[in-house]
C-alpha cells in the first residue's frame, strides 16, 4: 500500500535532504513538499497525506499553528516535527500537540527516528 508523505519546511535544502533519505528508506512512498504553514495546511486539506514532517521556525504561521490547524480538519495523519528548534518550550508545545518531536539536522538517524513514529501505530 502506497503512502503519502508531506515534508514542511521553509528551506529548499532541508526539503531536499529529509526527500531523499525518506525516498531512500520508504522508495514506495509517494512524497510532497510545502514550502510553508499556509501550504502545508492547504496541501493537507487537499489531499489528506498520511504522514507530515513539520519545521517549527517558518515565516507566516509557525509549525506548531499549522499542526493546529490541521488538526481542526484532520485527526489521523501522524506528525514528526523536524525542528532545530529544541527548547523545552518547543518539545511541551509538541507533546501537547501530540506529535513526535525529532531533532535536526535531517540525518539519517533523525529521519529512522521520524519513519518509526510514523509506522508504529498504523
Amino acid at each position: 500500500m502506497s503512502r503519502t508523505l508531506l515534508i514542511v519546511d521553509d528551506s529548499k535544502v532541508s526539503r531536499m535532504m529529509i526527500r531523499a533519505k525518506m525516498a531512500q528508506l520508504q522508495p514506495d512512498w509517494v512524497i510532497q513538499e510545502a514550502a510553508n504553514g499556509e501550504v502545508a495546511v492547504a496541501m493537507v486539506r487537499a489531499s489528506a497525506p498520511d504522514f507530515i514532517t513539520m519545521d517549527v521556525n517558518m515565516p507566516g504561521i509557525n509549525g506548531f499553528e499549522a499542526v493546529e490547524q490541521i488538526r481542526a480538519f484532520n485527526t489521523t495523519a501522524r506528525i514528526a516535527m523536524l525542528t532545530a528548534n529544541i527548547q523545552e518550550a518547543s518539545r511541551e508545545r509538541a507533546a501537547e500537540l501530540k506529535v513526535t518531536f525529532v531533532k535536526k539536522p535531517a540525518t539519517e538517524p533523525a529521519i529512522r527516528e521520524a519513519i518509526y513514529h510514523f509506522l508504529a501505530a498504523s
